[in-house]
């Protein structure tokens, strides 16, 4: 048990009240540590988000931490330089210097080329979706026995993803404006709310946050829309969470086929916790819709819910297969990259804060075990199951790789 440094009565008050015990007030202050956290520029040129924004870092460094910077990392999500350096971050244009930090915050994956300078063991947070990932990839990790996190795996206190959530909410607002954009352009329609004019017909793949979002703006627009999902238990909570009438069937139902020929409108937005999306819409069931339908498949990620789908950019957004428009852009809250870098940041800082008072992120993961679940490879394991199973590597207990450490 660790010694007490200090008698505090405002502390003794909290320890009586089993708010925050004396040991752990105590052996938190003994273990507080502070971190050097780099945030390179993002190579994906189509990827124009940032771990954190001057806001955090000005948090971080008041709390201790040591932020750098890569000249210009923040520019494409409308934070500038000189944002950084008031909020007490340095900024470099040394890149060697910026990947030999302790912790590395990333939005895509590192590189293999940018892995080589990294030092043995440093620890990096980013995404860690099907579609950037590669075999090759997980041996450049594993080679250097970096501890690596994806935020797609952590998980919050209810066992929830705060960052798919998240970044599902941001996708689900931007569908419907895209949507409105490309059929306004393409075939001279307005969704709905017309006097007189029958709306747009949308059917829903998912029963997910980006369909609730979806959901949410397609009502207020006056378009007609039916959701599919295979879990019942889902379709309940997407009701119960909408708060009005909205047509829901199962996804093994006959009436899937007919729905998507009479739809103007297709959302696929199904995610698998194996990490690969099950194909649901076949190429010939895509060959049978109406020219002109514009499908959006956010699951792209994971490899998509359309067998047609392939992954776009922003800058190259859409593309036609049997004269339907697909999107298929995997990083849709990259279009509003300010706000979506908010949203991240939220997230990264109190993950930091606390890995700072527990002695570092390898101590972090025992005493935060939500963010033990995002780790995918550490000490040159892969330790995250459905990223073993993806790309075909042995898996190791994160637990008892730790427990061996110790």
């Amino acid at each position: 048990m660790a010694k007490i440094l200090e008698h505090n009565p405002f502390q003794e008050l909290l320890s009586k009240q089993g708010i925050a015990p004396l040991e752990a007030m105590a052996w938190t202050k003994q273990n507080a540590q502070s971190i050097r956290i780099s945030l390179p520029k993002e190579s994906d040129p189509n990827e124009n988000r940032i771990s954190l924004s001057p806001q955090a870092v000005t948090l971080l460094t008041n709390n201790g931490h040591e932020i750098v910077i890569e000249k210009g990392a923040g520019e494409r999500a409308g934070f500038s330089d000189s944002d950084y350096l008031l909020a007490g971050a340095s900024v470099s244009e040394d890149v060697a210097m910026i990947w030999q930090s302790a912790l590395t915050l990333k939005i895509t994956p590192p590189t293999i080329a940018e892995i080589a300078r990294m030092k043995e063991g440093q620890a990096f947070i980013s995404s860690a979706s099907y579609q950037h990932l590669s075999s090759e990839l997980i041996d450049a990790i594993n080679a250097k026995k970096l501890l690596a996190i994806g935020l797609e795996f952590v998980e919050d206190n209810g066992g929830g993803f705060p960052f798919i959530k998240i970044m599902a909410e941001i996708a689900g607002q931007l569908i419907l404006p895209i949507a409105t954009d490309l059929i306004q352009k393409k075939k001279g329609l307005l969704l709905g709310n017309v006097t007189g004019v029958p709306p747009c017909n949308m059917v829903l793949l998912g029963a997910g946050q980006v369909v609730e979002q979806v959901a949410r703006a397609a009502a207020s627009a006056g378009v007609q829309f039916q959701v599919f999902d295979k879990d019942i238990y889902k379709l309940q909570r997407l009701k119960a969470a909408l708060g009005f009438p909205v047509v829901t069937q199962v996804i093994d139902s006959e009436n899937l086929a007919k729905a998507l020929q009479e739809a103007q409108i297709i959302v696929g937005a199904l995610r698998s916790d194996s990490g690969i999306t099950p194909c649901i819409v076949t190429e010939e069931m895509v060959s049978k819709l109406n020219p002109g339908t514009l499908i959006f498949d956010v699951c792209i990620d994971q490899g998509g819910c359309f067998e047609t789908s392939e992954a776009s950019t922003i800058q190259k957004p859409t593309f036609e297969k049997y004269g339907v428009t697909h999107y298929c852009v995997p990083n849709i809250p990259s279009l509003v990259a300010h706000t979506a870098s908010l949203a991240i940041s939220n997230l990264m800082t109190s993950f930091i804060l606390k890995a700072g008072k527990t002695g570092g992120v390898e101590e972090m993961l025992w005493q935060g075990k939500s963010f033990m679940k995002g780790v995918f490879c550490y000490r040159g394991f892969v330790t995250q199951p459905s990223t073993g199973k993806l790309f075909h590597k042995p898996v190791k207990d994160i637990q008892l790789l730790l427990l061996s450490k110790s």
